[in-house]
């Protein structure tokens, strides 16, 4: 839902009305790799990690990418998230599609991996 009155929404929604359904709440993901390491150099490579380990956790509890309500992006450098922001997009609509839930992007000063550059966390509703 976008009102029009609203500067047009780049990469979100302003807000998703969903049908009833079942609430997940999906915790913060990071680009960390099966053994517990952070993979990926840069934000782009980060985010694509982390996106793929939520979208993961999210189909383990029934939930697919189209099911993504709310998503909160933490990155540690918001002005650098911003400089690859078409890239992050391009990420993005390979992994998810043309939908974007209710985003929000939170500036950070570090996570709980220091080497982490971004976390993603989110509530999808399976219906």
């Amino acid at each position: 839902m976008n009102p029009p009155h609203l500067a047009p929404p780049t990469g979100f929604s302003h807000a998703v009305r969903v049908a009833p359904g079942t609430l997940v709440f999906l915790a913060g993901q990071t680009a960390l790799d099966g053994s517990g390491r952070i993979v990926g150099e840069g934000i782009v490579e980060q985010f694509e990690r982390a996106l793929t380990n939520l979208l993961d956790v999210a189909a383990a509890s029934g939930a697919g990418p189209s099911d993504l309500a709310k998503l909160t992006v933490y990155a540690v450098d918001v002005a650098d998230y911003r400089r690859h922001a078409r890239e992050i997009g391009r990420v993005w609509k390979r992994l998810v599609g043309g939908d974007y839930p209710a985003m929000a992007v939170i500036g950070t000063t570090r996570l709980w991996d220091e080497t982490a550059l971004v976390e993603l966390e989110g509530v999808a509703v399976v219906r």
